[in-house]
């Protein structure tokens, strides 16, 4: 069965709202502290009976806790606050809907992390190819497996990406103010 909703920009001004609370937490919490705190909601959330469309969302979630945590990628800070800002939304259990309501309580956490990925969309597609690049890099090179050129290699893989990553939100924006994307 599929239900679908459409979310107004209202709502999303809302869930805004919302975020901005989470913002201030970060700015008080350690960055440790959060993560070890979404970590046991992670588990916790996991052995319930939690809709599955809400367990695919926090897979996703974790997957982008392993970006601000992957010290060779160095998450730039911008991305890395939103991360942090959907870690707290998810593990304040009195949020917009509280986690404790069977069934729905996670859903407000659904919808906000579901933002958080439209959002850094490009710079999971560019920590994805970077992990990959990285997992295969002993395959590919022959020689410079030394540590040293290896961290040369991934700085240099890790800015053309970045770079790939402002091109296509410079795009994006464009294509939303009605302009022609540039061409590049």
């Amino acid at each position: 069965m599929r239900v679908s909703f459409e979310i107004s920009d209202k709502d999303i001004g809302h869930f805004r709202e919302c975020m901005k609370k989470a913002r201030e937490a970060v700015r008080d919490a350690d960055e440790s502290d959060i993560i070890e705190a979404a970590r046991g909601m992670f588990e916790e959330v996991s052995g319930t009976r939690a809709p599955a469309f809400i367990k695919d969302r926090l897979d996703r979630l974790e997957s982008m806790t392993r970006m601000v945590e992957d010290e060779e990628w160095q998450m730039p800070d911008g991305p890395r606050d939103r991360v942090l800002r959907a870690l707290v939304y998810f593990c304040d259990p009195e949020d917009l809907i509280p986690d404790s309501i069977p069934g729905i309580g996670y859903l407000d956490d659904a919808i906000m992390i579901e933002l958080v990925l439209r959002e850094l969309k490009h710079e999971i597609e560019a920590y994805e190819d970077f992990d990959k690049y990285r997992s295969t890099y002993n395959r590919r090179f022959k020689f410079g497996r030394d540590a040293n050129t290896r961290a040369k290699r991934l700085a240099a893989r890790r800015e053309k990406l970045l770079e790939r990553v402002e091109r296509r939100q410079n795009r994006d924006r464009a294509e939303a103010a009605g302009q022609p994307a540039p061409i590049w």
